[in-house]
C-alpha cells in the first residue's frame, strides 16, 4: 500500500471522528460553533460525500475556509455556478447552494447560502 493510499485512509479515519463528534450530544454542541458537515454529490463520482467544514456565519451566508486547498479536492465541486449542498449545524439540516472561489493569493473559500 502507498503513502498517498495510507494518507487518505487516514484523512477518512479523522473526518469520521470528527463527524462522530459533531454529532454526540454535548461534545457535539460545543463543536457544533465552529463546525459543521457539508454533504453534496460528487461532479465525477456521482456519489454522494459528506465531509466536516469549519465554518463561520456572514449574514445570510455561511463561509467555509479551506485549509490547504491544493491538497484537497472536495471544494472543486463548486467551482463556477456552484452546487446545490446540504451544510448540517447541531444536527438540523440546511439544504441551500455552494461555490467556492479562490482569491489572487491562492486561499479558497466556499460561500453556502441556504434555501
Amino acid at each position: 500500500m502507498g503513502q498517498q493510499s495510507l494518507l487518505r485512509r487516514g484523512v477518512g479515519a479523522f473526518n469520521t471522528g470528527v463527524v462522530a463528534l459533531t454529532e454526540a450530544p454535548v461534545i457535539g454542541k460545543l463543536l457544533g460553533k465552529a463546525f459543521a458537515q457539508i454533504t453534496y454529490v460528487g461532479r465525477r463520482s456521482g456519489r454522494t460525500i459528506s465531509t466536516p467544514v469549519n465554518y463561520r456565519r456572514s449574514g445570510d451566508e455561511y463561509l467555509i475556509g479551506v485549509a490547504m486547498p491544493d491538497k484537497k479536492s472536495w471544494w472543486r465541486n463548486f467551482l463556477g455556478e456552484g452546487a446545490p449542498a446540504t451544510l448540517r449545524i447541531d444536527g438540523i439540516d440546511h439544504p441551500g447552494h455552494a461555490i467556492a472561489t479562490r482569491d489572487d493569493r491562492g486561499g479558497v473559500s466556499v460561500r453556502f447560502r441556504p434555501e
